[in-house]
């Protein structure tokens, strides 16, 4: 049998059985939409050949669950928008241990920080459960589903809770600088 003339749809059933043809086709026939599509998401060549192997590495090791109708395309784009958003949001956690981790202290981190410490001022002053929100999905950058289940609320409660809080320190900021 052909893989080349077999649908999307027949490919990711053979994957789910193991099929490295299988897998090997559908990467012919997608790879080249993907890597200009994680190129369009990635700062590095680096990243954009990441995210690629990430997308059709969820595709060996999902594919029992993968529901599609025609082709795989729509499925595999957002499974590399979401593995961007996952590498975007691990370089900020990074780069915010490594702000934290720096000894050099300028006048401007000097600034930066009595300007995170007047911040945090105002987040001691939320809600108990608003602090946690905060911490956990502003400070700490987990996402919100994450944060909900460690809280035991919604996703809706958390994304309502977090732009609240935004609402309050963006208007206690800009009272402060003027």
């Amino acid at each position: 049998m052909s893989l080349a003339t077999t649908h999307d749809t027949e490919l990711l059933t053979l994957i789910s059985g193991g099929s490295d043809a299988a897998l090997s086709e559908l990467f012919d026939r997608h790879a080249p939409a993907v890597t200009r599509y994680a190129w369009s998401l990635a700062d590095t060549l680096f990243d954009a050949e990441e995210l690629v192997q990430d997308t059709f590495i969820t595709v060996w090791s999902n594919a029992r669950r993968i529901r599609i109708n025609v082709s795989a395309l729509p499925w595999l784009l957002v499974t590399c928008r979401n593995h961007a958003r996952n590498l975007a949001r691990k370089r900020a956690r990074e780069a915010a241990v490594a702000l934290r981790e720096d000894d050099s202290a300028t006048d401007d981190s000097a600034a930066a920080e009595d300007q995170l410490r007047w911040v945090l001022d105002e987040i001691s002053r939320l809600d108990p459960i608003d602090q946690r929100v905060c911490e956990l999905c502003l400070i700490e950058g987990r996402p919100y589903k994450e944060a909900a289940d460690l809280l035991g609320i919604s996703v809706g409660a958390i994304k309502q809770r977090v732009s609240r809080a935004r609402l309050r320190l963006r208007k206690v900021v800009l009272d402060h600088e003027n």
